[in-house]
């Protein structure tokens, strides 16, 4: 039974056979890196690309080396394969550069699941290419960071939105809550007043709907908020860890980020030394340059609930007020009367956090409120003929 259990031994024949394919990977990755950096127009990314093609290379010799010493002098044909090739064709830089992270990442895990030979100088080539491996990986996903537009911009405007935080942040978000209490709370009073001119059911319909409304949009932003915050707190859980596990290729990337901002390797070097000095630095550097976040920015998930609250509730009462006071025709006439003239004075708040003109933005809210109101009325219209 114990027999059963012991795993098969390695042949001669199964190292070869893995180490062309080490060959092979190698060599493939070499030219993929060259295609990419001949597609690069940036001098300093080309720079980069070509470097680890270089290595790449030059792990391909060291592999079929110690191929030949195997008695291997016929290597296969490394050519790239036509789907590879197709794949950096039709693929974006950035795509191609994630492919390439996932890649190194599998190298390191193939070249660890390969030291179970004990040979030991196929183990030392081992720890060499994957301590190498490790440095591309984090060299591809600096590159990946800043090849990519959209998530720079994304990390931009998310700098930019919590650097207003205090001042038009707050506007921007108190708008769009009035914005979505005044709409959702108004298709419901011109629905259930298409359907019965009753005032005290309006009336009724529209307090639940702003109660509705108000509490749905505090729980909607308190959980946003709180799951943004885990978020950050995972993501700077993990580069805490990483910086603790393997603090020489952090700094590495570090020192690539600022190379690929227009520093020199000296002057990036620099930077780096003073920033890893001190831990708590070098922790939220990392987390800002990699993923543009910071701790100072993590949203309070109460504040965000009753921001959001407050807000919708406000936005949803106004069609609501008439019905205070009137009932019947007036009622329905003057609440949509309000509602349009809300409708266009929101839009036009929403000038204050966009770049677009407030008349612009107004007319589009007022034409919005207008289809809203006249389905949610024709609706209920049809609904009192049909079921009355």
């Amino acid at each position: 039974m114990a027999e059963e259990n012991q795993p098969t031994p390695v042949t001669k024949q199964d190292v070869i056979e893995d180490l062309i394919a080490n060959f092979l990977r190698e060599v493939e990755a070499a030219a993929t890196y060259r295609s990419l950096a001949d597609k690069e127009n940036d001098p300093k990314r080309k720079e980069i690309l070509n470097k680890l093609a270089q290595t790449e290379e030059v792990h391909a010799e060291k592999w079929a080396e110690k191929l030949q010493s195997l008695g291997i002098t016929k290597l296969p044909d490394s050519k790239p394969s036509f789907w590879k090739s197709l794949q950096l064709k039709s693929s974006s830089l950035s795509t191609n550069l994630e492919r390439m992270e996932l890649e190194e990442h599998r190298n390191i895990d193939t070249y660890e699941s390969q030291k179970k030979y004990g040979d030991e100088s196929i183990t030392g080539l081992l720890n060499e290419i994957q301590e190498d491996e490790k440095k591309h990986a984090h060299s591809v996903r600096a590159l990946v960071n800043s090849s990519d537009p959209q998530n720079s911009l994304q990390i931009y405007l998310s700098r930019e939105r919590w650097h207003k935080r205090g001042g038009a942040g707050w506007i921007g978000d108190a708008i769009y809550g009035v914005n979505d209490g005044l709409g959702a709370v108004f298709g419901i009073i011109s629905g259930v007043a298409g359907f019965t001119s009753t005032g005290r059911v309006v009336l009724v319909s529209g307090l639940a709907g702003m109660i509705a409304s108000a509490l749905s949009m505090g729980a909607g932003a308190y959980l946003a908020a709180k799951s943004n915050r885990e978020l950050v707190e995972a993501e700077m859980h993990h580069e805490r860890e990483e910086i603790e596990s393997d603090p020489a290729h952090e700094r590495e990337e570090l020192e690539l980020l600022y190379q690929l901002k227009g520093f020199t390797e000296e002057e990036a070097a620099m930077v780096a030394e003073r920033i890893t000095s001190d831990k708590e630095l070098y922790l939220k550097t990392m987390v800002q340059e990699e993923l543009g976040i910071s701790e100072e920015q993590l949203p309070n998930p109460w504040r965000s609930a009753l921001s959001g609250s407050v807000s919708t509730a406000i936005g949803a009462i106004i069609p609501v007020i008439p019905f205070f006071f009137l009932s019947g025709l007036p009622a329905i006439i003057t609440a949509a009367i309000v509602s349009i003239v809300a409708h266009f004075l929101v839009g036009a708040g929403k000038s204050l956090v966009t770049v677009r003109s407030w008349w612009q933005s107004g007319l589009e809210m007022t034409l919005v409120g207008v289809l809203e109101g006249a389905i949610t009325y024709s609706l209920g219209l049809l609904g009192n003929v049909f079921l009355h």
